[in-house]
């Protein structure tokens, strides 16, 4: 691991490293953000936030306006890239595709299933990588993520509830199978079986395994752009079927983008605060 980055904020440090990774066959970053608390060796909450589509490790970090809120709380923030990078990686000549647009899944498909192994980086890797060198709490850990990002932290969660004890959203894409960005993505991948998609598909996720939760906190502006692609009913129509918690927020006037983000972003910090000691 290789600090390449780090500022001061808000009395804590925003840092970004890279390391080498045995999943992405790749180097990869990830920026952390450290309140005070965590530099004077105090065990933290954590919550890994995953970006969306075209974003990478530094997206988060400079367009969310975090770090004072998590600073106040004594959150530490991870944000890993949205995917392998580099000249040796597979990569598609649309912006929805490829580089910057890894899914969060485990890709099955050549050329991607080389390196894009998004799924198991986190999980697996990044995941065990920040505990043992970061005073995180390891009862305290969440995940949050915008768009693209809003579906991997559903379907991870869903997927490893042992791992992460709380979760949220912006704008998340609910159910990619039934989308054009999902379809796109998943055939890509994970090939033209649809059996295999339902396992990276929030919706279907929810469905199967049930609540999982203490509480899901959803916020989705009412003039996204995307809406179409994002299907927040779906959401909430199985989360009330399986009795799941759901506080889905929309909000008139606002778009797809970070100034979104940053006007709610202090309440989902205290949402996942609030859900760790629930």
């Amino acid at each position: 691991m290789k600090k390449i980055q780090s500022n001061m904020c808000f009395d804590g440090e925003q840092r970004t490293y890279t390391c080498s990774s045995n999943r992405l066959k790749s180097e990869a970053k990830f920026s952390i953000y450290l309140p005070p608390k965590a530099l004077q060796g105090q065990q933290c909450s954590a919550l890994f936030f995953l970006a969306g589509l075209t974003c990478n490790e530094e997206t988060f970090a400079i367009k969310a306006h975090a770090q004072k809120i998590a600073s106040t709380l004594g959150i530490i923030l991870i944000a890993p890239d949205t995917s392998p990078r580099g000249e040796g990686v597979a990569d598609d000549q649309d912006w929805d595709l490829g580089q910057g647009a890894g899914f969060y899944l485990n890709a099955t498909q050549t050329p991607w299933c080389d390196n894009f192994q998004m799924e198991d980086y986190i999980v697996h890797e990044l995941y065990d990588y920040v505990l043992e060198h970061f005073p995180i709490h390891r009862q305290n850990i969440g995940i949050m993520g915008h768009s693209m990002g809003g579906h991997g932290a559903l379907t991870l969660a869903w997927k490893y509830p042992d791992k992460f004890k709380t979760v949220s959203a912006f704008a998340p894409i609910c159910a990619p199978t039934q989308c054009a960005w999902g379809k796109k993505a998943f055939k890509a991948y994970l090939g033209d079986d649809t059996n295999h998609w339902v396992h990276h598909d929030a919706v279907a996720l929810i469905h199967a395994k049930g609540a999982l939760f203490h509480e899901v906190l959803i916020d989705q502006g009412k003039n996204d752009q995307f809406y179409d692609q994002l299907q927040p009913n779906q959401l909430k129509q199985a989360c009330q079927h399986v009795g799941q918690k759901l506080l889905l927020r929309e909000h008139a006037g606002y778009d797809h983008g970070y100034y979104f983000i940053q006007s709610f972003i202090a309440d989902h910090l205290r949402f996942h605060l609030q859900s760790f000691n629930a």
